[in-house]
């Protein structure tokens, strides 16, 4: 039994937490303070008693996690942080105020908070890597704790958690589920129904636990009950009331994202008993040494002849098997397409380090962000096409400043006659758009091994496109391809146009070179491997050397891929001069109708992206005279 002055501390704390909610939110005049109030007894236990965290050392790696999956609570959290000594009531009070680290929605600028949150269905997901991390390979006792909204149990992905989290054991994440009835527009899919989140939870092999979120008592046993279970995770399910401390609000639908009004204001900070300052001294975890990570070898990435043909995701395949020996933090997550993106090949060397997604590639985005944020360098690869559906996930992760490796195989149409659901056809336009990315698209085997040893050590979301079909190398194995960069392989002082392409289609536009050369046209041939960042000086002086006569090809849509990518990098930006050189006449080649089925290279011909398309467009440039459109 808890005893009675243990339960009015946790009382009064979480009477605090509440009044601090509906304080910064109403200073704000915005936030979510009847979100924040559902969940405060629970919270209020779970900071005095057992949460584990040294906030003088968050990497500390014996320290528990608490992942806030309903971000819209923040005012809870931060006033959490406050009860913690983290933050002063100053910082609570400038909640959502232009410059402030005290966001409207969880971001990772204070102790505690690992992650971003508030798009709903990931926080579990994030969870998940942290606990894989925790169970299989650093071995240490921290818990992982996350709590969810009752809505976002809608979310698919909380149930690709669920079943992988059953699949792994996971015993060491327990999720606690804010059942409050209400959400956005009025009640949820199941309201008050506990008993069937248990029965859902507990088929997906999970131990499930109801209670009354405001019994502290019941979230008391709950707690120390999650702690005993040796063989599978664990859901909390509380049953709690929206608003719950001021009666005039509680379970009233249409007050959700609203701060109180002035007076509402008064009114629930009196009969939540007044201000408080209460501090808690939140609990160091014990002293556990992680497990030793392997000895890093030499790095000693595949060598490919020059001449042999090589598919890049064969290269992809074998430079990360490459890099697990070098880099010991590496780890490889796939969607149940190792065979087919490569990745098999780490999974087979490194099956310690290696974690089977399955057809989730959400779960698998999100778990990557989870083990990111304890100092792993996740590798996630998938279909360039199915990555589309964790578009989100990869959104949010920029929003975590995350460090993410991603890789898409089969893009483009030359992935033949598999035909378009599988092709990756957006992916160059989604990447680049995602806030501190970095898009790589590398035409041979050497290449693609010296760009993976790169993404390891680069900041932020790094995407890497790879082929099904085999191209022939044409680098050496000593050749440097530095990120931002591009390769000039055809050039002299009497070139009449640039063709630039990459991946797949720089072999194409070497092919149109010599069908040129032969009619007397000569012509700059760029490999445009870096798509982001884009070597805008190597771009401006080719447009300038070749009467700004410029063909960019690619296997990507027309929108946002390869050729908007050049454009846009003659508007000027931030760290390049704007381009004064002759008027542009650029011309797009990329795939503009729906393709079908085919051999490789009939999908490039009738995509009108291969050599034949290439020579035709350079032939239409140079008989047009200077200052014509095209």
């Amino acid at each position: 039994m808890t005893n009675a002055n243990q339960l009015q501390e946790w009382h009064e704390l979480a009477q605090q937490l509440r009044v601090d909610s509906i304080r910064c939110t109403s200073e704000a005049g915005s936030g979510h303070p009847t979100s924040s109030m559902s969940a405060a007894d629970l919270m209020a236990v779970l900071l005095t008693k057992y949460l584990t965290f040294d906030f003088d050392n968050p990497e500390n790696p014996n320290n528990d996690r608490v992942i806030f999956s309903k971000g819209h609570a923040s005012p809870l959290l931060y006033s959490m942080l406050k009860a913690a000594g983290v933050i002063s009531d100053e910082q609570l009070m400038s909640l959502r105020q232009f410059g402030s680290p005290v966001e409207g929605h969880p971001t990772p600028k204070l102790p505690g908070i690992d992650v971003g949150t508030g798009s709903l269905g990931q926080g579990l997901t994030i969870g998940f890597g942290m606990a894989l991390a925790g169970k299989y390979l650093n071995e240490v006792p921290a818990r992982i704790w996350v709590l969810q909204g009752d809505s976002e149990t809608g979310e698919g992905s909380v149930w690709e958690a669920f079943d992988r989290a059953s699949y792994y054991h996971l015993n060491n994440i327990s999720l606690i589920i804010d059942v409050n009835r209400l959400g956005q527009r009025g009640e949820t899919e199941l309201g008050w129904n506990t008993q069937a989140y248990a029965e859902r939870a507990r088929a997906f092999g999970w131990h499930a636990i109801e209670i009354d979120g405001h019994d502290l008592g019941e979230v008391d046993r709950a707690y120390a009950e999650a702690l005993t279970i040796e063989d599978r995770p664990t859901a909390i399910i509380a049953r709690t009331i929206k608003a719950k401390g001021y009666a005039e609000l509680e379970d009233e639908n249409g007050h959700h994202g609203k701060n109180l009004k002035p007076e509402q204001t008064e009114a629930a900070i009196a009969e939540l008993g007044g201000e408080r300052n209460i501090r808690i001294e939140v609990q160091k975890p014990k002293a556990a040494k992680p497990a030793a990570p392997a000895k890093a070898q030499p790095l000693e990435l595949p060598h490919f002849e020059m001449g042999e043909s090589v598919a890049t995701r064969d290269a992809y395949g074998q430079a990360l098997k490459a890099l697990g020996a070098a880099q010991p933090e590496v780890v490889g997550l796939d969607g149940e397409v190792s065979n087919s993106t490569r990745a098999k090949f780490f999974a087979k060397t490194y099956p310690e380090r290696y974690f089977e997604m399955f057809i989730g590639e959400q779960l698998m985005v999100g778990a990557a962000v989870g083990l990111q944020a304890l100092n792993y360098k996740p590798f996630a690869s998938s279909f360039a096409a199915f990555l589309s559906r964790a578009y989100d996930f990869v959104r949010m992760a920029a929003v975590s400043r995350a460090n993410l490796k991603l890789v898409g195989s089969h893009a483009g149409v030359s992935i033949g006659q598999d035909g378009p659901s599988q092709m990756g056809l957006e992916d160059i336009a989604a990447f680049r758009a995602v806030w501190s990315s970095t898009v790589l698209y590398p035409c041979d085997g050497n290449q693609t091994a010296k760009l993976v040893e790169q993404m390891s050590d680069r900041p932020g979301i790094c995407y890497l496109r790879t082929t099904r079909m085999k191209t022939p190398v044409i680098y050496d194995a000593d050749e440097a391809f530095p990120i931002g960069g591009s390769k000039v392989l055809r050039s002299c002082d009497r070139d009449r146009l640039t063709i630039i392409g990459a991946g797949v289609t720089l072999h194409e536009a070497l092919s149109a070179y010599d069908r040129l050369k032969k009619e007397g046209i000569l012509a700059r041939v760029i490999d445009l491997y870096s798509v982001k960042p884009i070597d805008v000086e190597t771009l401006y002086q080719a447009a300038h050397d070749t009467e700004g006569n410029l063909i960019v090809v690619e296997d990507h849509w027309s929108e946002g891929g390869l050729g908007a990518a050049v454009l846009d990098a003659f508007t000027g930006t931030d760290s390049a001069p704007v381009y004064d050189g002759p008027p542009l006449r650029p011309i797009k080649l990329a795939v503009r109708d729906m393709p079908g089925s085919g051999q490789p290279a009939e999908m490039l011909h009738g995509a009108k992206i291969d050599a034949d398309a290439i020579v035709a467009a350079a032939q239409s440039l140079v008989k047009q005279p200077v200052g014509s459109s095209v």
